[in-house]
């Protein structure tokens, strides 16, 4: 199996979390005796209901993607690569879930 790279799973995240972000945001302001503004306080240093602080506030959600697979990525592999390399000791084959 191929490794993760933390560019793809970075990027993916990323984008993930800005995507839900600007959804939670369209929630808030449709529903806002159930808005998230302390709790986007609290998690997003800078945010506000300003233009500059919705936009602070998408950058960090997608910077927390990327910091999510800088810590992800690398203990994924490790262990996938040392369950390769266990796995090949025993002689065992390798389990994989993809399709052909």
């Amino acid at each position: 199996m191929k490794r993760l790279s933390i560019k793809t799973v970075g990027l993916s995240l990323g984008i993930f979390f800005a995507v839900s972000y600007v959804l939670c945001i369209i929630w808030d302001l449709v529903f806002p005796g159930w808005a998230m503004y302390q709790l986007w306080q609290g998690l997003l240093p800078g945010f506000s209901w300003s233009a500059v602080g919705l936009l602070i506030g998408l950058v960090e959600t997608a910077l927390y993607g990327f910091y999510v697979a800088v810590i992800f990525v690398p203990v994924y592999n490790y262990l996938h690569r040392h369950q390769e390399t266990t796995e090949a000791s025993r002689g065992q084959q390798p389990v994989s879930i993809a399709h052909h």
